[in-house]
C-alpha cells in the first residue's frame, strides 16, 4: 500500500497557526514540503490548495511537473477549513467545481472535498435535510468530476458519523463520488473508526491516518479534547482497519495527518510525521492482509 503525507501535518508553516500555539521561526514553502516526502521516501502526498500559493495554471503545471518529477501519487485537497458549510454555502460549491479542473491540472485522480466544517453548531441540527441538498449538490459535482477523469472524495471531516458517510455516497450513486477516510475524526464523533471502515472500506478513495489521544487539560467540547499523536502512540489500532481497506482493493495513498498536535510531542511537527512514517511501514509490512 502507498504511504504518504498530507500537507496539513505542517498547517503553522503555511500560515495557519492555531491559537495557543507559537508561529515557527519560518514558513515553509510547496517545494520544501515535497523536498520532506522526497526524503522520507514517500510514495505520495496530499496538498492542502488553501495552502498553495497560486492558483494560476502556470504555477499549477509546473507543480505536476515537479509531482511527476518525484513520482508522487498526489490528491488534490479542498475545503479547508469549512467546506460546504453543510449545504448552506453555495459559493463555495461553485468554488469546489471550479478547482476540479485545478486538481486535472496537477494530474490529481482524486480531490478531497469537505461537505461542513471541523466542528461548528451544524451538527446539533436535524441531520437530513442538509444531507439531501448535499446529496444533490454532489450529484451536480459529479458530472464535472467524471468529465475531468477526477474522483470527489468526501471527508466526514469531524463532523458526520460513517453511517451519514455511507448515506451520502449511496444518495449521489456515482463511481465518481466516495469518501476520504479519516481515521482520527471518527474517533473525534465517538464513532468506532474500525466500524466506520466496515461500513464504507468499498467506498474510499483518499485517506487520512490520524492518531490521537485525549488532553485532560481540554474541555471534551473542544474539537481538539482528542489531539494527534504520532501514528501507534495513540488511541487508535491501524492494524484491523488498513487490513479491511486492503480486502476491499484500496490502491490510493495512506496519507499520514497532523492538525493539533498534543503538547506531548511539543511543536515538531516533522518528528511526529518521521515517526509515523515509520510507524505505518511497520504496520503495512508487518501485516500480509494489509501488504497485500
Amino acid at each position: 500500500m502507498k504511504i504518504g503525507i498530507d500537507s496539513y501535518c505542517f498547517h503553522r508553516f503555511f500560515g495557519e497557526v492555531y491559537d495557543g500555539q507559537p508561529a515557527p521561526d519560518r514558513p515553509m514553502t510547496m517545494e520544501e514540503y515535497l523536498a520532506f516526502g522526497r526524503e522520507l521516501g514517500v510514495d505520495g502526498v496530499s496538498l492542502e490548495s488553501c495552502f498553495f500559493p497560486s492558483m494560476e495554471a502556470s504555477w499549477l503545471r509546473e507543480l505536476k511537473a515537479r509531482l511527476d518529477d518525484y513520482g508522487l501519487e498526489r490528491v488534490y485537497a479542498w475545503g479547508h477549513p469549512t467546506g460546504l458549510e453543510d449545504g448552506t454555502n453555495r459559493a463555495a460549491f461553485e468554488d469546489m467545481v471550479t478547482q476540479i479542473s485545478c486538481a486535472e491540472l496537477i494530474g490529481a485522480r482524486v480531490m478531497r472535498v469537505t461537505p461542513g466544517p471541523g466542528s461548528g453548531d451544524y451538527r446539533y441540527e436535524p441531520r437530513q435535510p442538509r444531507l439531501e441538498v448535499l446529496a444533490g449538490w454532489f450529484k451536480e459535482a459529479v458530472r464535472e468530476a467524471e468529465a475531468r477523469g477526477v474522483k470527489l472524495a468526501a471527508e466526514n471531516h469531524g463532523h458526520y458519523s460513517a453511517k451519514e458517510m455511507l448515506w451520502l455516497v449511496e444518495a449521489v450513486g456515482s463511481p465518481y463520488f466516495g469518501v476520504t477516510f479519516d481515521t482520527g475524526n471518527f474517533l473525534r464523533l465517538l464513532d468506532d473508526p474500525l466500524g466506520a471502515m466496515e461500513k464504507l472500506a468499498s467506498h474510499v478513495f483518499a485517506t487520512h491516518i490520524k492518531d490521537v489521544k485525549v488532553r485532560r487539560d481540554v474541555s471534551p467540547a473542544e474539537w481538539f479534547y482528542f489531539s494527534s499523536t504520532p501514528v501507534g502512540e495513540g488511541l487508535i489500532d491501524m492494524g484491523p482497519i488498513l487490513a479491511l481497506l486492503a480486502e476491499a482493493g484500496y490502491e490510493g495513498v495512506l496519507a499520514v495527518e497532523i492538525d493539533h498536535l498534543h503538547p506531548d510531542y511539543g511543536y515538531d511537527e516533522h518528528q511526529a510525521v518521521r515517526q509515523s512514517i515509520g510507524e505505518l511501514r511497520r504496520v503495512v509490512a508487518g501485516d500480509t492482509n494489509v501488504a497485500s
